[in-house]
């Protein structure tokens, strides 16, 4: 990461999840100015005092609590460089088994969300320029069973974040977007904690093993990062290979081709 993030003042928007604990303590070493937001105290708190950050207790399917962390996060550091996005959820089920209230709820916690986070961000940083980084899936582009919902969400989220680097590019706001594999947080517990579930999700991904939540923060800390500001309206996967590459199981490499 560059030095320049010692100027940046970033939020996290759902900082105290995997993916967002492991963003924060990244960018934490950096030196940047963190505003953290999560919906729960008490683990809020504590990640507050670990990386030096102000915590903002904040539900992020609200738009009014959205616009509020915005508004909290530019009063204390006069500025904001960059948001990234972290709030999620998981349904896997067939579309037949899939319940209104299930689909709203995925669209939600996802999709609208991540609009929100959007829309917010955008609009303080029209004068300033800064960058905007959300979290969609592989799934958005791999054809995987019982992921109707949560692949609309995501897919959503990616097609969202490249139009709005179209939109915005003219005010040097970066939109990007990061699509992770399947990645071992809290969220996915029940299936990385299953051996079986656990080995077949690792067969998935070409380069053997699922991702830890340090190399999805890592490349959001790249997008965010004030030296890479000639990066706009990309999806970058972190997924071990899966959304681009079909290897044959069972063919190692031959150095011999």
């Amino acid at each position: 990461m560059s030095d320049r993030f010692v100027r940046s003042a970033l939020l996290i928007v759902g900082a105290t999840g995997g993916i967002g604990s492991a963003l924060t303590r990244r960018l934490a070493k950096s030196g940047a100015q963190l505003a953290l937001a999560a919906r729960t105290p008490e683990t809020l708190e504590s990640l507050a005092r670990e990386s030096g950050g102000i915590p903002i207790r904040m539900d992020a399917t609200q738009p009014g609590e959205v616009d509020a962390a915005i508004a909290r996060a530019l009063a204390e550091y006069g500025r904001l460089d960059g948001v990234a996005h972290c709030v999620g959820s998981l349904l896997l089920k067939p579309a037949h088994s899939t319940t209104n209230e299930e689909w709203n709820q995925t669209l939600l916690a996802n999709l609208s969300s991540a609009f929100y986070v959007l829309r917010a961000a955008a609009r303080v940083m029209q004068r300033t320029g800064g960058s905007i980084v959300l979290i969609s899936s592989a799934a958005a582009s791999t054809g995987l069973a019982n992921h109707e919902a949560i692949a609309a969400a995501k897919g959503g989220i990616a097609a969202m974040s490249i139009s709005a680097a179209a939109t915005y590019a003219s005010r040097n706001i970066r939109v990007n977007c990061v699509a992770p594999g399947l990645v071992r947080t809290p969220l996915t517990a029940r299936l990385t904690q299953s051996e079986m579930s656990l080995k077949a999700s690792q067969a998935m991904h070409p380069l053997g093993r699922i991702g830890d939540p340090e190399d999805v923060a890592a490349a959001i800390a790249f997008l965010l990062d004030p030296a890479n500001n000639w990066i706009t309206g990309q999806v970058l996967g972190v997924d071990g290979g899966l959304a681009a590459l079909k290897v044959s199981a069972g063919r190692p490499a031959s150095a011999n081709g």
